[in-house]
């Protein structure tokens, strides 16, 4: 290794329950994504942490309390984990629901590899992962010295 340090696996955030929290988590997991050189599915990720960021605001944590953002490197994958301490469920909302709200989990579900929720105490972890085509941007080829 040219003597640079790894990008740190890890990278988490708490925000609080406030409106300019979910931009906020938005702007942080850009910066982590470009940090990280993850170029691919950038948007999607992005957007998955709008949305589960909003669920946790507005379903997860109750008054005076906050979310944690987390988000984990794993070889070319991604991992974003919403930590809220609400007693509330996450669900998709089915074909039957006449709600408008309440289709964030439908984005996540079709935009991820994978999701799904954890307990914990007090409250909940909402996960999505991005397992195929993240990668960070391809190493130039050997011997290339870049422009001159």
């Amino acid at each position: 290794m040219n003597g640079e340090t790894p990008p740190t696996p890890l990278r988490e955030r708490f925000y609080r329950r406030e409106r300019q929290s979910v931009p906020a988590a938005r702007a942080f997991t850009h910066a982590v994504l470009d940090a990280w050189g993850i170029e691919k599915r950038a948007d999607d990720i992005t957007l998955c942490v709008s949305e589960l960021s909003t669920n946790a605001l507005v379903h997860g944590a109750p008054p005076g309390r906050g979310f944690k953002l987390r988000l984990l490197r794993d070889g070319g994958g991604v991992r974003i984990e919403v930590h809220d301490s609400g007693t509330g469920t996450s669900r998709l909302v089915g074909e039957g629901d006449a709600d408008e709200s309440g289709r964030g989990l439908l984005l996540v579900a079709a935009l991820a590899d994978s999701w799904g929720v954890a307990e914990r105490h007090p409250g909940k972890v909402v996960w999505a992962e991005f397992a195929d085509g993240v990668s960070a941007a391809a190493p130039p080829p050997r011997g290339w010295r870049g422009p001159r």
